[in-house]
């Protein structure tokens, strides 16, 4: 399991729209996944990356790829009112580009069925407790 961190104080401030392009580069980084695994919406501002065949010791560093590579993309607000051509790259121009960025983390859950029967549904409600594990210790981490 995948979440945005602090997601709603994120819409509330910068809005519904930008929160929506926010969910864009998540996914869009989440999609780029290595080791055969899958990314899949779950719902609101959560994800879920499924990696087949694999155990959690397999799975956790590729999900690390996955929260760096987050976590250091930089994201620049976009506004309907951004003019049709890019500014110059003087001083000013990167000046105003800098204060218009921002950086997103995420913070994820694993789960597997260790070896044991399980059903989907207890593997999820694994992982989300792992999730908010992860969240209770500082968020833009793992936990297993």
């Amino acid at each position: 399991m995948v979440d945005v961190d602090h997601f709603k104080k994120f819409n509330d401030r910068h809005g519904h729209d930008v929160g929506d392009q926010v969910l864009a580069l998540v996914a869009s980084r989440l999609d780029q996944v290595s080791g055969g695994g899958k990314a899949y919406r779950y719902g609101g501002e959560e994800f879920t990356l499924l990696f087949p065949g694999r155990v959690k010791e397999e799975a956790q560093p590729l999900l690390e790829e996955v929260r760096y590579s987050v976590e250091h993309a930089r994201f620049s607000l976009r506004s309907w009112k951004r003019p049709r051509k890019k500014p110059d790259d003087g001083p000013a121009a990167q000046d105003a580009a800098a204060s218009k960025t921002l950086s997103v983390t995420v913070s994820i859950g694993m789960a597997d069925t260790d070896g044991k029967e399980a059903t989907p549904s207890s593997i999820l409600k694994k992982a989300d407790e792992a999730l908010y594990r992860a969240k209770r210790k500082g968020r833009n981490r793992i936990s297993k």
